[in-house]
Order: C-alpha cells, then sequence, then structure tokens
C-alpha cells in the first residue's frame, strides 16, 4: 500500500510519512523500506534519561535510529507510551508514566479518563513543559537532545513557546487532549518571545541546528555515555557539532 501511494504522489515530487503508533520494530521496517518514518519513542526515552538521570535507555535508541525520519517530543494529542515497548523495561514505563504525574506540573490522572473524554491508556495528556515541571533549564535541554539526535527535528507550537498545561481550556470542553491545545492570540505570542528566555533560547537552537552543517543527513550521530553524562556528537564531512549534557542538572555545552 505504502508503494502504491508513493508512486502516486512521485508525479508532484513529494514523499509521503507514514503516522504509526506502534511496535518500534514496525517503524524500522518501514525505514528499511526507504521511507521516511517518525520517532514517536523519543518523547519518553528523553523523559525518563531526564528524571532519572541515566541515559542508556536513551542511547541505544539513539544508536539504532534512522536518519530518515522526523523527531518529535510532543505533538496535537499526549505522550505516547505504546511506541516505547521494549524499549525500556515494563517497569522503567511505569515508573516514566508515574513521575509525569508526581514531578509534572498540574497533571493529574483523572485527566486521562472517561471524566475528560479519555481512556486512552497509551498516552498522557500533558504538555511537555509541564511534564518536565515547567522547568526552563530541563526543558531547554529535552530540545538540544531532540535536535542532536538523527532525524529532523519537528516541534508543535506549544513546544515551540514552552507551553503550560491549559487547564481552563480542558475543563470547558471536557477533552482531556485539549490540556496541550492552547489557543494562542497573536499578542500572547508577542509576548512569549518578548519577555520569556526559553523561548528565545528554543529559536537560538533552532537556528543553530538548521545553519550548522554537521546536521547532515548523509552524517554519522555518535554517542556516549558515563553515569549521568550524555554525549553526542554529530559528524558531517569535516563538520562536528557536539553536546556534552548532566541528565542529572540538566547542565549542557555545546561545541563546534
Amino acid at each position: 500500500m505504502l508503494y502504491e501511494i508513493q508512486d502516486t504522489v512521485n508525479g508532484y515530487g513529494a514523499d509521503i510519512l507514514p503516522e504509526i503508533h506502534e511496535h518500534y520494530t514496525i517503524q524500522h521496517k518501514i525505514a528499511e523500506k526507504g521511507f521516511w518514518i517518525y520517532d514517536f519513542a523519543l518523547p519518553v526515552l528523553v523523559l525518563n534519561a531526564l528524571y532519572s538521570g541515566k541515559g542508556e535507555n536513551l542511547k541505544r535508541w539513539l544508536d539504532m535510529s534512522s536518519m530518515k525520519q522526523f523527531t518529535t517530543l510532543d505533538t496535537h494529542d499526549g505522550i505516547g507510551i505504546v511506541d516505547v515497548k521494549d524499549l525500556m523495561t515494563d517497569e522503567e514505563i511505569e515508573e516514566t508514566k508515574e513521575a509525569m504525574f508526581t514531578k509534572g506540573a498540574n497533571v493529574k490522572k483523572i485527566y486521562n479518563t472517561v471524566a475528560y473524554n479519555n481512556l486512552d491508556i497509551y498516552q498522557v495528556n500533558c504538555t511537555y513543559y509541564s511534564a518536565l515541571g515547567n522547568n526552563d533549564k530541563a526543558y531547554l535541554l529535552a530540545r538540544a537532545i531532540q535536535f542532536f539526535a538523527p532525524g529532523i527535528p519537528q516541534v508543535y507550537y506549544v513546544g515551540m513557546l514552552a507551553g503550560e498545561n491549559d487547564i481552563k481550556l480542558m475543563e470547558a470542553t471536557k477533552n482531556g487532549r485539549d490540556i496541550n491545545r492552547h489557543y494562542y492570540s497573536k499578542e500572547e505570542i508577542k509576548e512569549n518571545f518578548k519577555n520569556r528566555k526559553i523561548v528565545n533560547d528554543i529559536r537560538d537552537l533552532m537556528k543553530f541546528r538548521n545553519t550548522n552543517p554537521a546536521f547532515g543527513l548523509d552524517g554519522e550521530c555518535i554517542t556516549e555515555v558515563n553515569d549521568n553524562e550524555l554525549i553526542i556528537t554529530r559528524k558531517y564531512g569535516k563538520h562536528t557539532a557536539i553536546l556534552k549534557a548532566n541528565l542529572k542538572t540538566h547542565d549542557f555545552t555545546i561545541v563546534e
């Protein structure tokens, strides 16, 4: 079926990007056939690393990830859980889910129940920023990891503006997913860029990622983990960019 769809759009100079929430091996099989894929496992693996200060699971995933993919930390839906099956133990997955409720900001288990028109056990309704406790330092590191990961980073508009959980909207609609669908006015957007350092820091990271040739998709992504330290090196030809991050303190540096 994917080949048929690709044949249909070839005449328009377009590629297809299948959106599938499934076991990671399904995504890899699609990538092996030459199609673009989404990396929906990265969000929970990054949360796990930043909650625990341990990067082994994340490193293992980055080492096996395809360059022909779009990475995400957040989307218009919740934070997906099913995508990390067998990339973390069941115990680690459950601990990470629980940490979203205990370390996250204003997120409760009831938001994922029938009371909010949601019985989806495969995701947690929360903005990524609030999943990290509305902590600028942790959130900026999460984005840095995403931008250094194999593939092309995709940033949801609420994530670009480091949006907090919109409890008011969710209560008005009784739709759990609306917690991550804040309606920004033009004035709000201007205010965010004017007065919030985290929003401008994310924009600066985007500019760095989009202009540095080390991130060529035909290049390399090399990862190291030492205790709480994660190092990601991107190489393309003579160009190199290195992210050195402390997963416990959330401090990081970028070296060219």
